[in-house]
């Protein structure tokens, strides 16, 4: 894959007008596609200056730096190029991928995405999914941002299945946040880390919802987890829907802040997704495959299971559970076998809910 010269000169551009650009999305409200769909010569006019680099690009030296950072590029141009970026009426010139190329999803895939103050509940949603989905052969997109994206994408690592797929604001070789370097080296090593950006560029602010483009396009499903009013991921809902994909949500507390937005999409009509297998569904229909017990319950006696169903109905402190400082005793001596075995864990303020 060696991306074309005028591809390359592209990419070079909006790197050389970026700040111009910031200008432009913020005055176009934050609809990325008035501006990246333009053509070299509008751009141009966003930032005269940058006509002599324009006029003087040299593709060859590009090409050697994508290659000295280690990334195979491939632009619009070429076969290689993912076809459902083709939907987006501004697709990347050049794709520029860490990891392998060929982890970039073809059939069906799914972006999760959510927020990045996410509670543990979401983060728990988030990782089974992106774990659940990964060993059902579903490859998992997102951005690797702190929060839903990256449980997803650490999730997706503990399946054996498809390759994950992060998309990231600035230059693929680079982690970010810089907090994520090891997952920046796992997605690497197992499935692929994605940019429209050459290498070397640091994310202005409107980079960020170009990204969340790439993870729409890239995916036919887009699940938000968890999102409040003005998360960046009701963009990427918002992107996906303009493109024709279905979007969907999980629902969570009404009284969640953390969950405003998700339950808003919901209310809208956006689909329920409860587990992967409400992903699994909306996929393939009656040909979904067939997914294991996540969590097959192991051997427990009465008084575990007895305490187990508790927490279950929300009866997670050991006030609720204890009349007298003797049973008191031994529910917390329970809940911690419990915590142990992976069935229960416990929240901020000592109350315990069950682990999905």
């Amino acid at each position: 894959m060696t991306a074309c010269d005028a591809c390359l000169r592209r990419t070079d551009l909006i790197v050389a007008v970026a700040g111009s650009i910031d200008v432009a999305w913020r005055e176009r409200r934050g609809r990325t596609a008035r501006v990246l769909a333009l053509p070299d010569e509008d751009l141009l006019a966003l930032d005269p200056s940058a006509a002599p680099r324009y006029a003087a690009f040299n593709p060859t030296f590009a090409r050697r730096r994508i290659a000295a950072a280690g990334l195979t590029a491939v632009c619009r141009c070429e076969a290689g190029y993912p076809e459902r970026l083709r939907d987006l009426p501004d697709p990347p010139a050049v794709l520029h991928v860490a990891g392998s190329p060929a982890a970039i999803p073809r059939g069906e895939a799914v972006a999760i995405v959510g927020s990045r103050r996410a509670t543990p509940y979401g983060l728990e949603v988030s990782t089974a999914l992106g774990r659940a989905l990964t060993g059902a052969g579903v490859p998992v997109v997102s951005g690797m941002a702190l929060g839903i994206d990256s449980a997803a994408h650490l999730g997706a690592l503990e399946a054996d299945g498809a390759p994950p797929v992060a998309v990231l604001a600035g230059g693929a070789e680079t982690p970010y946040p810089a907090r994520m370097r090891h997952l920046h080296r796992r997605l690497v090593e197992h499935g692929a880390v994605v940019s429209e950006m050459p290498p070397g560029f640091t994310g202005h602010r409107w980079c960020f919802p170009a990204r969340n483009r790439i993870i729409a396009a890239l995916s036919t499903l887009t699940i938000v987890v968890e999102a409040a009013t003005r998360s960046g991921s009701l963009i990427t809902a918002d992107l996906a829907t303009d493109i024709g994909r279905t979007v969907a949500a999980v629902p969570g507390p009404v009284t969640s802040r953390a969950s405003a937005g998700a339950n808003e999409l919901l209310h809208a009509g956006a689909a329920v997704i409860r587990d992967a297998r409400d992903a699994l569904d909306l996929l393939f229909g009656a040909d979904a495959p067939a997914l294991p017990d996540p969590n097959p319950l192991p051997p427990l006696d009465a008084a575990q299971r007895r305490l187990l169903d508790q927490v279950e109905r929300g009866h997670g402190t050991v006030a609720e559970l204890a009349r007298t400082m003797e049973e008191a005793q031994r529910a917390s001596r329970t809940l911690s076998e419990l915590e142990l075995l992976g069935l229960v864990r416990r929240e901020f303020g000592g109350r315990y809910v069950r682990r999905l």
